[in-house]
């Protein structure tokens, strides 16, 4: 398939009025080795889980775990569907599911959600220091490039803008995650290169939900798929294939442009074993496996040589994306393995597909899978209660459920 080559596309300051960025973080002591950060136990109230504000400064990292898992990777990225690794959680991939957590929460921590910011709807710091700023430069990932989507979707929760219209960066675009690479030190000990895509979501909000058509719609012509039964919720398909044009930040989809860089990556680093993990919390969630899809179903996980790259995905609070088929051709055709993180209160992750679901009663199940609106999960699940904790509000409400941070607290036992 002919593409088109994309430059990375960052959110140009100007001099004399730059973004107020925090304080660069003390130098890391790193060697690179992968080292995955055990979370700090804290005392959380639902109150302080939901908080949308961005902190001014996140905490340095707690010491770090040093993990080689280069013998064991395939294991951990489900080669056998997590069997025995779910129930009790196996510590190496309680650390795993940590660490790409860690980085769909920096789409969060990074956004500017600031609306009389002129830059609102942006990323704050451009994406060769995302990490540094972060305090996450121990992961061992490099940015390669920032993912940007359109405001054309009838998406409103998602998109932020700038309450200054004739001041904003772009009046189009807003941010929507990134794709990362991890380095040479981090690579070895991963047992190969992997590249990382960290779609952003929407926090804690759950009333994005409202904006759904509830709708299945086919792949074609957008993504050119062999079987097509294939379908997917409407609002998920838009968001992550419609562009704009006369937007140098939007100008190709965000299909595009993650298409585009991880190509550019596979083919950079052709001689070494490549995977490609994917991440995201809530509409991030739908957004990753769409793309895991749609990364296997165009070939981009087949080596020049005819090798094939290993594709995960690992989500937390993630909604349904398409119907039965589209998990079949997702899981059965194309192999991709994907690990739900689940909290058993949280509202997102039991729809689109209310009343027709892969939980109905099997007969009724069978009978109506071919409606427009009965969707199918794919994957793994991994459940867990934030009422189990006692550091989390168990009357919370739906956004404390939801919340990211308390998924991986509650991760982390």
């Amino acid at each position: 398939m002919a593409t088109t080559s994309i430059s990375n596309m960052v959110v140009t300051l100007e001099a004399k009025n730059p973004p107020k960025l925090q304080a660069a973080p003390a130098a890391s002591s790193s060697s690179h080795t992968l080292v995955t950060t055990t979370r700090k136990p804290s005392i959380m109230t639902c109150k302080a889980a939901i908080s949308t504000q961005l902190k001014p400064e996140r905490p340095m990292p707690p010491k770090q775990e040093q993990l080689d898992i280069s013998s064991v990777w395939r294991k951990l990225h489900g080669e056998d569907k997590w069997a025995g690794l779910l129930d009790p959680l196996d510590p190496g991939l309680r650390l795993e599911i940590i660490r790409y957590g860690e980085m769909a929460q920096a789409t969060y921590d990074s956004f500017d959600y600031d609306p009389y910011s002129k830059y609102c709807g942006s990323c704050r710091y451009p994406h060769e220091k995302l990490f540094q700023y972060l305090d996450m430069t121990h992961m061992g990932y490099t940015v390669s490039r920032y993912i940007y989507a359109t405001a054309n979707v009838s998406l409103p929760s998602f998109f932020k803008r700038s309450r200054f219209p004739h001041k904003m960066w772009s009046d189009r675009a807003n941010w929507a995650g990134y794709i990362a690479v991890s380095d040479d030190q981090t690579s070895k000990s991963l047992g190969r290169r992997d590249i990382a895509i960290a779609w952003r979501g929407t926090v804690t909000h759950t009333e994005w939900l409202a904006d759904l058509t509830n709708y299945l719609r086919p792949l074609s012509p957008e993504i050119p798929c062999g079987d097509q039964g294939v379908k997917v919720e409407a609002g998920f398909m838009d968001l992550y294939t419609d562009k704009s044009p006369q937007c140098r930040f939007c100008k190709y989809s965000a299909r595009h442009q993650v298409l585009s860089e991880v190509r550019k990556l596979v083919e950079k680093y052709e001689d070494e074993e490549v995977s490609i993990t994917i991440t995201g919390h809530s509409l991030g969630s739908a957004l990753a496996v769409l793309s895991a899809f749609d990364l296997a179903e165009t070939g981009l996980n087949v080596k020049k040589d005819g090798s094939g790259i290993h594709i995960s995905v690992i989500t937390f609070a993630g909604p349904r994306v398409g119907n039965w088929r589209f998990k079949q051709r997702l899981e059965l055709d194309h192999g991709v393995k994907v690990l739900r993180v689940v909290n058993t209160h949280d509202i997102v992750p039991k729809s689109p597909g209310f009343i027709i679901n892969e939980s109905s009663p099997e007969w009724v199940y069978r009978l109506f899978k071919w409606l427009p609106w009965s969707y199918a999960h794919v994957g793994v699940q991994l459940e867990l209660n934030h009422r189990d904790s006692p550091e989390l509000n168990p009357n919370g409400d739906a956004s404390c459920a939801h919340n990211l941070e308390a998924y991986l607290h509650l991760i982390d036992g």
